[in-house]
């Protein structure tokens, strides 16, 4: 088997590829000239496509593959390869060329900031880091975004940026101190959207009844007790809520805002930017009005469709959402 030399992101690289012809024909390891990164697809069936795809559980993927010790799939590609799928699945392809090409800055920045060499594997394809589905994923659109902006990232002084982004952040977006703690990031402070109201979920209302709540924080936190009315104890500055009082049979208690929606379920809460929240009446039911889906951190996505359709460019929309980075090249 040909096994040849690569820059991976976050890992040394690989000794020369004649080296290690021992490895079997099945379990190709990857090859680029380019920067390449790790992006760990689990279990399932692979083979070789041709030199530069493989197939894995039935869906074609460029590059090679690798197999960890566990017998977990870690596919080996070129960073603007792997970008071509990633653009296009956090962001529809039938937005405007600017808001693609925001969308292609960041992801590429994602993964160059949090490339790890201690790590087996760089990224996870789902929203735990970003979505990416190989070849089947991929959109003309896309794909001319991430040439438009090849090898362009955004960083804070000498450093990547620590991206983050969410859908629509409902007209502020979040600190990334006040949703996730830690120390304030100068860029990732939480700062007026006006450009996002296009989004189906700029506004929102939904109700849960109590005893849905009572039983998704019970398995979520352990037993509270029967609910018998919900509150928002405390806003941060962009008027998320940060804790819940729980008035139960046996008392009261408090819950951080993030666990809160965790425990909820983020698709049944949307957003922590809550407007309103009232029991009704006397039925066993909170009703609840709020703004935007997702964390609300960094960029906004719906946010960066209205800014491009209003004719800024991409360079002017990322750094509107990280205000002081700045957009270079690698």
């Amino acid at each position: 088997m040909r096994r040849r030399t690569f820059v991976m992101l976050g890992v040394a690289p690989l000794l020369a590829a004649r080296a290690a012809r021992a490895q079997s024909d099945a379990d190709p390891s990857s090859w680029s000239r380019k920067p390449a990164l790790r992006v760990l697809l689990g279990n399932g069936d692979t083979a070789p496509l041709s030199a530069d795809q493989f197939e894995f559980n039935g869906r074609p993927y460029r590059g090679t593959f690798t197999r960890l010790d566990d017998g977990r799939i870690v596919s080996v590609v070129d960073l603007e390869e792997y970008l071509y799928s990633v653009v296009s699945r956090e962001m529809s392809a039938r937005w405007p060329p600017a808001a693609l090409e925001v969308q292609s800055i960041c992801a590429r920045t994602y993964v160059l900031q949090r490339s790890d060499p201690r790590r087996q594997f760089d990224v996870i394809p789902s929203e735990l880091d970003q979505l990416y589905e190989g070849v089947a994923g991929e959109t003309p659109a896309g794909s001319a975004a991430v040439a438009a902006t090849a090898g362009q990232v955004l960083k804070f002084g000498d450093a990547y940026a620590r991206v983050a982004y969410s859908s629509c952040c409902g007209g502020h977006t979040e600190s990334s101190s006040d949703a996730w703690g830690g120390a304030p990031i100068a860029y990732l402070e939480g700062i007026v959207c006006t450009s996002c109201s296009a989004s189906p979920n700029y506004r929102w209302s939904t109700i849960l009844s109590l005893d849905q709540i009572e039983r998704s924080l019970s398995s979520y936190l352990g037993p509270i007790g029967a609910l018998q009315d919900l509150r928002i104890t405390e806003r941060d500055p962009s008027g998320r809520a940060r804790g819940f009082e729980l008035v139960a049979d046996g008392g009261s208690s408090t819950v951080a805002g993030g666990a809160f929606r965790r425990a909820i379920g983020s698709r049944v809460l949307p957003s922590l930017l809550i407007e309103r929240l009232d029991r009704d009446g006397n039925a066993a039911q909170i009703s609840i009005d709020g703004a935007g889906l997702g964390h609300g951190v960094g960029l906004c996505q719906w946010g960066a469709r209205g800014m491009a359709l209003s004719g800024r460019t991409a360079p002017e929309i990322v750094t509107y959402y990280f205000p002081g980075a700045i957009v270079t090249h690698l």
